[in-house]
């Protein structure tokens, strides 16, 4: 009966230190938005784009420009966010949304990056 006890406790003791590493792995990595935030989050910030993100031919406000200029010096998280599920389920459109940075004039938008199969104009 102790060796059966014993031979729970050991693999109980594997399992719990296995779930510890990959816990700690996953704790560690950075997405594409960085460590502290995900594109899901950081889309809520585009709020002011919306129009502009379903409508190629509605206005770009300021409030607008100003989110995706700070989301742009991280092309890879732009480009998370425009493809997000919060996206999505706001109904952007993504070939619509790539267009928004250059209808902001933005002179250091990421010109060419590759967005899923999208690419930044």
């Amino acid at each position: 009966m102790a060796a059966v006890s014993m031979k729970s406790c050991i693999c109980l003791v594997v399992f719990a230190v296995f779930l510890g590493i990959s816990g700690f792995a996953a704790v560690d990595g950075a997405g594409e938005c960085g460590k502290s935030t995900t594109p899901d989050r950081e889309a809520f910030k585009l709020v002011p784009c919306a129009s502009a993100a379903q409508d190629e031919n509605a206005a770009v406000s300021s409030q607008c420009c100003a989110q995706v200029k700070k989301l742009g010096q991280n092309p890879a998280c732009l480009c998370a966010v425009m493809l997000s599920n919060t996206a999505k389920s706001s109904g952007v459109k993504p070939e619509v949304a790539m267009s928004i940075p250059k209808r902001c004039n933005l002179a250091d938008r990421p010109v060419g990056y590759k967005c899923g199969a999208y690419t930044l104009p």
